[in-house]
């Protein structure tokens, strides 16, 4: 006796699926998803994928760090190009699409080595990697052309971003155990598999290992901190007003700094001026005024010229900063108004608010009057201006003798002794050129440590527990706000949550590696009467398809099963099989399938 009993065949809608098979490789149906192993090809471009990732995640840590001088890296490009711009926007703007991209490609990509699927990545992704590759690459190399000296901030930042990083990346690598553990523990392991095993034992290894290489002056213990580094306000306080101004030094004051810092040049007529540029372009309204001058030194106009031009107007329409919409009315009014100030005004608000003044000197062209005499202009200067000469210091290394009464400081990273025999007291050194090591030996020889630019609370606290004695900002009402280093950490401290992270970390690697070894090893031990079908109980969703079908079943156990594997190998069962059995009734004709009998 033959019975005809309806079979149902049920589809489940793996959106989830979909969605990462989908986005990656634009392989949205069933049929076009596979298990198989990925082509060479496609690995290829995988590990292209990991690399561009890398190097953007690079590029990107470079230009969170570099935010300290950014001010600088739009002066470079004004002098190359002659216009003023904020060359940082666009980079940053690319950098960020760029790296959500390729982040979002990544995590794609482990999402389908963890499900088994297949990788492919779709021709407008890879024409996406490879213009997110060679864009950055491009950036690198125009960088290191343009501004090569700052990749130094990176080692220096490591110093107080280190450890953090070190945590951060230990949790990434020990999460990857999770794919890695999924490929070892195969039956069928293979040499790339050994291979994949030892590259990331090693790089685990190396991560545990590597507080070692990791050197902070914040990790120390409180009792051994200095006391607050002073703040220099350079150039005043020149993100809230145009920089070598009376009001820009007159904030500067406001945010209590301990000293101002200015760029001196004299005028055709020996007037000592503050200016930072070689021409008026950038600062002044030039361009209107003397518009066939604007590209003129400017000592080579007389004070009278100079006086005559405002500037204060291109700060409100540059907005160098991003500052100008927080400035309040009576302030935007005031910066309108301004004119360039003399040396003899800023060293005289200097003597009123008892501080002291840090002068950059820059000698006028040879063919300027007081090409000789320009030293003594400024002395004169420091004179008229009623300010104690030891509240003065003296940066030119030229014509010191002639300059005993002023405080000395060198601008050079000299010996000891070269400097003692300079009659030099302090140095004046950019961050990159004072590591925790010199600043120690200076210190225990009497000599005081000036720093700059330091305009990041992060490279602040760095250098005060390095012990320097001052910096000079950019940003003295930031540095303000930073009453204690951002972290502290005893060695002892740090030590325990070295080894704590290190314990954690081996003994989920562990746990990872033991429970997909249990996994895989509960996968493959099935009874050999298992079918393997791709079946689920009935459900009455719009969002299951139902394809039925009849069989018809002779009496014999062997056409039954025949049957079945045809039935699955015609393409009705589901990709993603689950295994079902079909227990057989001896004696009877009657067999049972998910609830079905016939």
């Amino acid at each position: 006796m033959v019975k005809h009993q309806p079979l149902q065949q049920v589809y489940e809608k793996q959106l989830c699926l979909s969605f990462l098979t989908g986005i990656y490789g634009c392989r949205w149906k069933r049929y076009q998803r596979s298990h198989d192993d990925s082509s060479k090809w496609e690995c290829a471009w995988f590990i292209i994928l990991c690399s561009t990732f890398s190097l953007l995640l690079f590029w990107a840590y470079f230009w969170l760090e570099a935010h300290n001088d950014y001010n600088q890296f739009n002066w470079l490009l004004y002098n190359r190009s002659g216009e003023w711009k904020d060359g940082t926007v666009p980079i940053l703007a690319t950098t960020a699409v760029g790296f959500s991209y390729i982040t979002f490609l990544m995590i794609l990509a482990l999402c389908h080595i963890s499900l088994g699927q297949q990788l492919n990545l779709y021709w407008i992704h890879k024409v996406g990697v490879l213009a997110a590759l060679i864009t950055t690459v491009s950036g690198v190399v125009s960088i290191d052309d343009v501004w090569g000296d700052e990749w130094d901030i990176i080692l220096i930042s490591l110093q107080s971003t280190g450890p953090f990083l070190h945590i951060g990346a230990l949790a990434a690598v020990t999460v990857l155990g999770w794919l890695v553990a999924e490929q070892v523990v195969r039956a069928e392991r293979t040499k790339f598999h050994m291979i994949l095993l030892l590259v990331y034992l090693s790089v685990l290894l190396a991560l545990y290992m590597a507080p070692l290489a990791i050197s902070s002056p914040c990790i120390m213990d409180k009792n051994s901190l200095k006391s607050r580094p002073d703040v220099i306000g350079r150039r005043g306080a020149p993100m809230l007003a145009p920089e070598n101004t009376l009001m820009s030094f007159n904030k500067a004051l406001q945010q209590g700094v301990s000293s101002l810092e200015a760029d001196v040049t004299v005028s055709l007529d020996g007037v000592p001026f503050l200016m930072r540029d070689r021409t008026l372009k950038r600062t002044t309204d030039i361009a209107k005024v003397f518009p066939d001058r604007q590209h003129e030194d400017a000592s080579l106009f007389n004070w009278t010229e100079i006086r005559s031009l405002n500037a204060g107007q291109w700060f409100l329409e540059n907005d160098p900063f991003w500052t100008v919409g927080s400035l309040t009315g009576r302030d935007r009014n005031r910066i309108r108004n301004l004119t360039v100030c003399s040396l003899v005004e800023m060293l005289r608000l200097a003597a009123r608010a008892n501080r002291s003044a840090l002068l950059y000197l820059r000698r006028p062209p040879p063919e300027h009057p007081h090409y000789k005499t320009w030293i003594m202009d400024t002395l004169w200067a420091v004179q008229r201006s009623g300010i104690s000469q030891k509240r003065v210091t003296w940066t030119p290394d030229t014509d010191r003798g002639r300059v005993r009464g002023l405080q000395q400081t060198s601008l050079e990273k000299l010996s000891v002794e070269e400097l003692r025999h300079r009659g030099i007291s302090s140095l004046t050194l950019r961050y990159s050129q004072a590591s925790n090591k010199d600043i120690q030996d200076f210190l225990a020889n009497n000599m005081s440590v000036t720093v700059y630019p330091v305009n990041e609370p992060w490279l602040y606290s760095v250098l005060w527990c390095s012990g320097v004695s001052s910096v000079s900002s950019d940003t003295p009402q930031v540095l303000r706000k930073v009453p204690y280093p951002i972290w502290l950490m005893s060695p002892d401290k740090y030590c325990l949550v070295w080894i704590t992270s290190d314990l954690v970390s081996i003994a989920i690697v562990i746990g990872i590696f033991i429970f997909q070894k249990w996994r895989m090893s509960g996968m493959q031990n099935y009874n050999p009467e298992q079918i393997m079908l791709s079946a689920v109980a009935r459900r009455p969703s719009r969002d299951v398809n139902i394809m039925k079908e009849k069989l018809i079943f002779s009496g014999t156990k062997t056409q039954e099963k025949d049957e079945l594997s045809l039935y699955h190998e015609n393409g009705y069962a589901n990709v993603h099989s689950q295994v079902v059995s079909v227990p057989v009734c001896a004696g009877c004709d009657s067999y049972t399938y998910d609830g079905i009998t016939w």
